[in-house]
C-alpha cells in the first residue's frame, strides 16, 4: 500500500486540526499517525490507496473551520506506526 508524509505548514496548532486530520484518515480507512511539531507545524504520515490518500491531502488543504492551510510538503515513504488505525500521538 501507498504510504504519504506530510508536514502542513500554518496556523494548525490549536485548532483542532490533528483531531480533523485522524477523522478524514478514518472516514477513508488510512493507517497512520499525526502530530504537533514544535515549530508549529503538522506532521502526519499516512497507508492506505493511493485515491484515498489523495482525498484526504485534499481534505487537509481545506483543514477544520479555524484553520489557515499555507502549504503542504509531501513525500512518499515507508512509515513506522500505522499498521492498525489512525492515531493522535506526541
Amino acid at each position: 500500500m501507498p504510504c504519504l508524509h506530510v508536514i502542513v505548514h500554518g496556523r494548525v496548532q490549536g485548532v483542532g486540526f490533528r483531531y480533523f486530520a485522524r477523522h478524514e484518515a478514518r472516514q477513508r480507512r488510512l493507517t497512520g499517525w499525526v502530530r504537533n511539531r514544535p515549530d508549529g507545524t503538522v506532521e502526519a504520515a499516512a497507508r492506505g490507496s493511493a485515491p484515498d490518500l489523495e482525498h484526504w491531502i485534499a481534505a487537509l488543504r481545506s483543514g477544520p473551520p479555524a484553520a489557515r492551510v499555507d502549504r503542504i510538503e509531501r513525500d512518499e515513504r515507508e512509515i513506522a506506526g500505522a499498521d492498525d488505525e489512525f492515531a493522535i500521538v506526541d
